[in-house]
Parts: structure tokens; sequence; C-alpha cells
């Protein structure tokens, strides 16, 4: 499911910036508390990565931190910068700032890259913003019974969204990165809408993704405008969750979009299909506004972490043959963007090896890819395995570049492995 790209004006070209092979992905508070030389000298120094990328706006999570002053710690909404009043007057939607937003830290951080030769990457979390959607439950994605159940998915959709997509992305391009990572950039999925969730009705995989559909007047609203009758899709989506929860046994078969229609009918099919023109159209929107404040946009595909996140066992189709769940077309978002991520969560090097082909054969040549591997659990038991899922990822018809997840969240000797990892590179 490959629908074309909208035809749409001249699109500005980004400046050249540093080019970058390989970098690990951290939080400022690893380099509030570690000291920023610390931590640079590790990443550029000891691991030998060529780059830093840095959560620039993040959402709300519980980690275990290994060599943090705190082991655990707790984490917010909002953005490592004061958000510029010049891009977020007018819009609805403003982000919260961190503690330490006013000092700047990640202007700071640029400074100390340049002065390396290395480059730095801006990771924004742009749509999950569990903060924003308590404050403003409208702009949430609404499920077909009309719940407004997942604080944290804020719609693609939504014109207010969208505009704060657009500052956002410009807010963090313009702390002088080489390139924005947007992650949650499309869809959230129902999996993970809340941080505490439970559900004691066995959801099979079709009405999961049914119950995860967004049918808010802005999605209703853009499907019709393209001709889909919203209305039974609706309808039929609720039907067919609401058969499970009066206690049918779930609908049997996979979730593969060429059975979506005979599973669920061609109104949803086709609903489903319209997601995918919300999501590139917001890509362009955001890649645009990042390029005026002389960026690049690297849009960050989480597919690969919807089915090994928790095990790095994914099973069935390829990653890229599932990005649609989450309205990713990822030819059509590869026509628009410069720059393409994916997290390749597998244990099996080979599996590494076609996802990220398989990616490199749908993304347009134009489009760099990068692959983001985690060095240690679930995914990874040694220096070797590591090193082997590398050559597995890189290389000619794979991915440029990659990434490592993450600093903060893994002891030092899992990090160590990355050195051994990065001389294996295809």
């Amino acid at each position: 499911m490959h629908p074309s790209p909208r035809t749409s004006p001249a699109r500005p070209t980004p400046p050249p910036v540093v080019p970058s092979t390989s970098s690990v992905y951290t939080f400022v508070e690893d380099l509030r508390t570690e000291g920023v030389d610390a931590v640079l000298d590790r990443v550029l120094g000891t691991y030998g990565c060529d780059a830093l990328t840095v959560a620039a706006a993040y959402h709300r999570a519980r980690d275990v931190t290994p060599h943090g002053p705190a082991r655990v710690t707790l984490r917010q909404d909002g953005t490592h910068f004061p958000p510029p009043a010049d891009l977020f007057g007018g819009v609805r939607l403003t982000p919260p700032a961190q503690p330490g937003a006013e000092r700047e830290p990640l202007r700071e951080l640029r400074r100390r890259t340049a002065e390396r030769g290395a480059a730095l990457h801006g990771w924004t979390v742009f749509l999950h913003n569990t903060t924003l959607g308590l404050a403003h439950p409208d702009v949430t994605q609404e499920n077909c019974f009309g719940d407004r159940a997942a604080p944290a998915d804020l719609c693609p959709a939504n014109p207010d969204v969208r505009a704060y997509a657009v500052a956002l992305g410009r807010s963090v391009a313009r702390q002088g990165v080489d390139a924005v990572v947007s992650e949650s950039l499309h869809f959230g999925s129902f999996g993970h809408g809340y941080h505490h969730e439970r559900s004691f009705v066995p959801l099979g995989p079709v009405e999961e993704f049914l119950l995860g559909l967004c049918f808010c007047p802005s999605c209703v609203e853009r499907a019709d405008g393209e001709g889909v009758d919203s209305t039974a899709a609706r309808a039929e989506a609720t039907r067919i969750v609401g058969r499970l929860l009066d206690g049918a046994d779930p609908l049997p078969g996979a979730l593969v979009p060429g059975e979506l229609a005979d599973l669920a009918g061609e109104a949803v099919a086709a609903y489903v299909r319209a997601r995918c023109d919300t999501v590139t159209s917001l890509a362009a929107a955001v890649a645009d506004a990042v390029a005026s404040e002389g960026s690049r946009l690297v849009f960050l595909d989480l597919t690969g972490a919807v089915k090994g996140y928790a095990d790095g066992l994914p099973t069935g189709p390829l990653a890229a043959e599932e990005a649609w769940r989450l309205g990713v077309d990822p030819a059509a978002v590869g026509a628009v963007v410069p720059g393409y991520a994916v997290l390749a969560y597998a244990r099996d090097p080979a599996r590494v090896a076609a996802d990220i082909a398989a990616y490199r054969a749908t993304l347009p040549a134009t489009c760099g890819l990068r692959t983001v591997l985690r060095p240690g659990a679930p995914d990874t038991v040694s220096a070797d395995a590591l090193a082997e899922k590398t050559a597995a990822a890189t290389g000619p018809g794979r991915a440029d570049a990659v990434d490592f997840y993450h600093y903060g969240l893994l002891p030092f000797p899992v990090l160590d492995r990355i050195p051994t990892a990065l001389k294996a590179r295809g």
C-alpha cells in the first residue's frame, strides 16, 4: 500500500550539513550529570562515533539509569529550550519546558560538538505528549466509539496539532542541530496511548488495530475529502470491536493490508489508506519548516519497535511492509524528507538485514537511510552479536549510517560493545 505523494510547490533545498555515519542517542540529563566533555569523550573518542543524537523534546517516562546519579529517573513532557515566542505565538498548543530549559543546553552542546568536528542531531518527540493531550483532549485521537481515551496521542490530522508540529520542528532546528530526528510524527497505536493500561479482553490483531483508528472530525473530514465513506468505516469498526467486547471470539487471520478489505470491509481499507496521505503531508510540512531553519528532517519510523521492542523477536511481515499500521507509507514519506531512520529491534542478524534491505528498496535513492540498534538487552548479548547486526544493517543496498540506543539507559560495559560493532560496518 504505497499511495503516491500529492503534487506540492517547489520545496526549499536544505543546505549541506556535517555528514554523520554513526551516533549514540542520549538525554540532556546524561550530559548535565556526567558532564558534556565526559560524554563526548566516550561517544566520539572511546566509541568512535561522529555524532550525538540528543533528546531536544521528550515525553513522560520512568527509566532505569545505570550510571546516573538517580538509578531510576522520572521524565516529563517538554522541550530542553524555551519555546520561541515568534514560532508559538498564535499556535494553540505550546510544549511545556523541561527543568533547566532556560539555560539552553542544546546551544552549548552545539558549540562543543562543533569544536570537535562532530554532528549534532536533535531527537524530537512530536505527537506523543500526555501533558498536551490531557489539557486539550479535542486534539487527541478519537476511537470508533467516540472515546478520547489516548491522551498521549495527538492526532496528525488535527490543524492545531499540525501547526504545533511545524513550530516544534522549526524551534528544534533553530538550536543549530544538523538534523531533526522526528519520533512519533504519525498516528499512535492502541497499545501505547497512556502509561498504565489494562485490557482483560483478549483483543485480536484486527480488533486492536481498529480500536486504535482515529475518527476525530479532522480525520473524518480529510477522508471524506478523498471520497472515502468514513461513516461506513466507523460503523464497521464499531461493529467488529463491539462484537468482541460483547463476548465473541477475535476474528481469525493476520492483519495484512491485502486482506483488510476482506476482514473489515472496503470502507475501512480505504479509510486506512487515507491516513497515509495525512502523515505524508505532515512530514512534508515539517521537513520544509526544518529546512527553512537550515537543518534537515530525519523521519523516525517506529514500526520496528512496535514489532520487536519487548523481546527482539519480531515475527511475520518485515517492518517496511507493516508501517501502514501507523499511517506511514515509507515510499511516499521518503519522497518528501531527506532522511529516514528505522529501529532494527531484532536479535537475528538475518532479520535485521532483511528489514533494512526492504526499506532501502522502498525508499527513493535521494533519501538517506539510518538504522538504530540496541547494544544490549533484549536484542544483543555480546559485542560480536552487535557487530554481526551492524554488518547486516549497513553497506551496499542497506543503511548509510548506524546509530545506537541509548547512552543513559545501558551499563558502560554494554556501551563498550560499540567500537567493535563500528569496525564491522559493511
